[in-house]
């Protein structure tokens, strides 16, 4: 029996956690989802975290749309097929970057907003960093589809700034951050939120070991499967 191909997927790694996370996905969607095909190819391209991580804390968001685009410019040359990041605190540059793309990107919000739709959520909470929950991505994104948006307060948002940039982008978390982010999810909880979008692709590695109070809705996680999806034609 001769399996059916599939795409080539298109990496732009920023935060090396989050991206081998995605790569991992990618491949356990496409067995679950498409088993009688062959996986498709992923090519994955990095610039430095650190450079990414200067320029957003800058707001040079140009820069980071020039860091996206010198992976781009590898990525298209390796035959890839379209462009993602599951890396969420470059989504506004990634917004900049689609615009001067020779391939096509596939982006988180929009993915999100329509899971969202889809179970008839619309009122959530956001975990994330602060570039993330106070920036326009999400926002805009939500904002047109009738999503209202609760956004961690800024004792939170500075927790969780500290748990993601001082341990999980190095691949360690340590109890307490654990609890932190259970805390926070109950919050949302008690604001009337209905579920909460995990828009931080290193959290899943928090999130795989506690029960969050509401469903949750996790950007690189659907991003992965978006990715397979089109990769594979549907």
């Amino acid at each position: 029996m001769t399996l059916t191909t599939t795409g080539h997927i298109g990496i732009a790694a920023v935060s090396p956690e989050g991206a081998a996370l995605c790569y991992r996905q990618i491949f356990r969607h496409a067995s679950r989802l498409f088993p009688d095909r062959l996986p498709p190819r992923v090519t994955i391209h990095n610039e430095p975290l650190q450079t990414y991580i200067e320029f957003v804390r800058s707001d040079d968001w140009e820069g980071v749309a020039g860091l996206l685009l010198k992976s781009v410019d590898v990525l298209n040359s390796a035959g890839v097929d379209f462009v993602l990041t599951p890396d969420n605190a470059v989504q506004h540059g990634v917004m900049i970057a689609e615009h001067q793309s020779p391939v096509p990107w596939l982006t988180m919000p929009d993915l999100v907003a329509d899971a969202l739709l889809a179970n008839i959520n619309l009122t959530v909470g956001i975990l994330g960093t602060r570039y993330v929950t106070q920036g326009s991505a999400y926002q805009t994104a939500f904002g047109l589809k009738g999503i209202k948006l609760q956004v961690p307060s800024d004792e939170d948002a500075a927790e969780l700034d500290r748990i993601v940039f001082q341990e999980l982008i190095h691949g360690t978390t340590k109890p307490q951050s654990k609890q932190a982010v259970l805390d926070i999810s109950r919050s949302f909880e008690c604001r009337g939120c209905e579920a909460i979008v995990i828009a931080a692709s290193e959290l899943g590695l928090v999130l795989e070991q506690i029960e969050p109070p509401l469903p949750t809705f996790d950007a690189a996680e659907l991003l992965a499967i978006g990715a397979v999806k089109r990769a594979s034609g549907s």
